[in-house]
């Protein structure tokens, strides 16, 4: 029966997260190209990067408001239309101003894909299965950027960087296509509670905003997962280039190692913490080693290795720490009635995409601080330096983190509370 519901379900909802995935990898992928054709520089291309991440950070609120009120198969077809438009305006783009109003309607079109697959999965399991069914979509869905890395570096240069928007854009209609014909309209369980008149529904978000379980947590989860969004989104491609010599296939196969460390660690981080929580095992643990582990890696990715296969493995267990984070957004909402699911998840990633916005024009104001190569990328010393600004940001919200004893990992959270 689980596993009926979860292809008829979760399955369709993690298509979208699939789209999600590669509408962010696509850039770094295929963003040297990009470059070059409009002639962009390091903080015009982090600029159309943060355009994507404004836009999705700009609808987390609305979206996750209406999947509360009106069901995730509604909101998604439609979100999924409004993707496949964004791709569209990408692939025919003349100039760098349609290029961002393209990324910024196709951040607007994904924006809801992780909250989508969580409230529909918070509907059809119970909560103890939270954990692990919204890993294993996810990691159905981070095979996007496994997609959109080595397999669309092998044929880009017969499609071109707009041929590979025009795909995505077919395969947005086709997504909201399986969710309308799959999932079925009516959740199973009790009619769902009266709706309150709308100011009162909107009012929720500054009771979650200030609940001292969402505060203690919610900025230390946020940057681990940004870090990730920030570099599969644009600049882990550019650091391949510049920093470690990579170009072509050997940095497209570096970029699938960072998607496979996306999905594992979406995948099994979801699954340990679903196997802990029975046991009298704080689930949280998996993302506090998540964070140990991307310190880690950013600390090795600042001396720089050299190598295919040493660089492979250090941007696998980067993407794979920071995966950790959507296992937290889900235990996070734990803590809340059911009928906010999508409120707490869409704060989280409000959050979270706020700071991948900051991050993806800081890194490049970062690097455009530095006389470009003489191959026309961008200083090592930049990225150096970019780098251990996170560092610094991931140890500082992790001291405030443990700035007091952690709560009752069992105690239910009450909005309003």
């Amino acid at each position: 029966m689980a596993a009926a519901v979860f292809l008829r379900v979760s399955l369709p909802f993690a298509g979208m997260a699939f789209l999600n995935q590669a509408a962010r990898m696509v850039v770094a992928t295929a963003g040297p190209a990009v470059a070059t054709s409009f002639g962009l520089s390091a903080s015009e291309l982090g600029g159309l990067g943060a355009l994507f991440f404004a836009a999705y950070a700009l609808a987390q609120l609305p979206v996750g408001l209406a999947i509360d009120l009106y069901g995730p198969r509604r909101v998604q077809i439609g979100l999924a239309l409004v993707a496949a438009l964004g791709f569209l305006i990408c692939a025919t783009a003349a100039d760098p101003l349609q290029l961002g109003v393209g990324r910024f309607v196709t951040g607007l079109g994904i924006s809801g894909a992780l909250i989508g697959l969580m409230k529909a999965n918070a509907l059809w399991f119970p909560r103890h299965r939270l954990a692990a069914t919204t890993g294993a979509g996810v990691f159905i869905g981070a095979a996007g950027s496994l997609a959109a890395s080595a397999p669309l570096q092998a044929i880009l240069p017969m499609i071109g960087w707009r041929g590979a928007f025009l795909l995505l854009a077919a395969l947005a209609v086709m997504v909201a296509a399986w969710i309308w014909f799959s999932v079925p309209r009516q959740a199973p369980g009790p009619p769902a509670p009266p709706r309150q008149p709308l100011g009162q529904e909107i009012a929720e978000f500054a009771r979650i905003f200030c609940h001292p379980v969402f505060l203690r947590y919610a900025p230390a989860v946020a940057l681990l997962s940004s870090l990730v969004f920030a570099y599969q989104g644009l600049w882990a491609g550019p650091w391949l280039r510049d920093v470690a010599g990579l170009e072509g296939q050997d940095r497209a196969f570096v970029l699938l190692f960072f998607s496979l460390g996306v999905m594992l660690g979406q995948l099994l981080g979801g699954q340990l913490a679903s196997w802990l929580q029975p046991r009298g095992i704080a689930p949280m643990l998996v993302p506090f080693v998540g964070m140990g582990l991307m310190a880690l890696s950013q600390v090795l990715l600042i001396l720089a290795p050299g190598g295919l296969w040493a660089l492979c493995l250090l941007w696998f267990v980067f993407a794979y720490a920071g995966s950790c984070g959507p296992v937290a957004y889900a235990l996070l909402s734990h803590r809340f009635p059911t009928k906010l699911t999508g409120r707490v998840t869409t704060a989280i990633n409000f959050t979270m995409l706020a700071t991948v916005f900051v991050l993806q024009i800081v890194i490049g104001w970062i690097l455009d601080l530095l006389p470009r190569t003489a191959a026309g990328g961008w200083n090592s010393v930049g990225y150096g330096w970019a780098l251990g600004l996170t560092l610094a940001l991931q140890a500082l919200s992790v001291l405030w983190m443990l700035r007091a004893p952690l709560p009752d990992e069992g105690k239910p959270a009450h909005v309003g509370e």
